[in-house]
């Protein structure tokens, strides 16, 4: 091959490569909504109920100010220390947090847990002002209709909910917020995830929950796990150095998805402990 032709050639790999790359990144750019949110995994359906593990229920429709209507289940306890509001991940719906409910209701805490537009039996489709839209309705059924004194409703997230609950802390006044598995924001966790793309300059889809924390004025628990392999665990460390003082740090143990389980007794021993220490006593 002589070297025009070569050159050729060499140009010709070269363009269909970088055209390819640009390719990609435009898909990921216009697709980020479906690598976020994945209400289909494992599915929408609604697989059990808290009956099944024991619980009683409340089955609850929760209207947002933009006209969405949002599945939820309210989990009353007797003689209940406060009520947890809880959010949850980026996949699946409240049918798989049945574990969850188990351990809150054995602290002693009535819950209110619901489906983001989108996921589940709940209306629309999700959005980062959207979830943020779900978060306030949630809250606003705990105060304006059950009568819930905000100084008896902790805010709790996991993973990408715990981004949704921390920016609700600063425009509510919770007795407490804890976030579990929690992400500095997405671009910062795409970058780690993807090294070879341009995630940050990509990114439409922000929830920055460092940001947001350095706003929330109440207590703050962060709980993280080491073997984390989908969030590390240095951003619940980062999380935790942010929040502003009282803070609490709660170590896990396993993965992302089993660490509240795999870490046993001393997860429901962690939480309750900040609780008693930051929940005022009901009169």
């Amino acid at each position: 091959m002589s070297t025009p032709e070569l050159s050729r050639t060499l140009l010709y790999l070269f363009s269909t490569l970088f055209g390819a790359y640009l390719l990609l990144l435009l898909v990921i750019y216009f697709n980020q909504h479906k690598l976020l949110y994945l209400p289909h995994l494992p599915s929408r359906e609604i697989v059990a109920t808290p009956p099944a593990v024991g619980l009683t229920y409340e089955e609850l429709e929760l209207n947002t100010a933009d006209g969405e209507r949002l599945h939820g289940w309210y989990i009353p306890t007797d003689n209940a220390r406060g009520t947890l509001l809880f959010f949850h991940g980026n996949a699946g719906n409240l049918s798989h947090r049945l574990d969850s409910l188990q351990i809150f209701h054995r602290l002693n805490l009535n819950v209110l847990i619901f489906d983001y537009r989108g996921y589940g039996r709940s209306s629309g489709q999700p959005s980062e002002n959207g979830t943020q839209l779900d978060a306030r309705a949630a809250w606003a059924y705990l105060v304006d209709e059950r009568g819930e004194s905000p100084g008896h409703i902790v805010l709790f997230g996991r993973s990408l909910g715990a981004s949704i609950a921390a920016r609700l802390a600063t425009e509510k006044q919770p007795a407490a917020l804890i976030l579990e598995s929690a992400f500095i924001s997405v671009p910062e966790l795409a970058a780690e995830l993807y090294r070879w793309l341009p995630v940050r300059f990509l990114a439409r889809l922000q929830y920055r929950t460092r940001d947001t924390l350095s706003h929330v004025h109440c207590p703050v628990l962060v709980a993280h796990s080491p073997d984390d392999e989908i969030i590390p665990y240095r951003h619940g460390r980062v999380l935790y150095e942010t929040a502003p003082p009282p803070k609490a740090f709660l170590r896990l143990t396993g993965d992302h998805n089993m660490g509240f389980l795999l870490s046993g007794e001393s997860y429901m021993h962690g939480i309750d402990a900040f609780l008693a220490t930051h929940l005022p006593t009901k009169r």
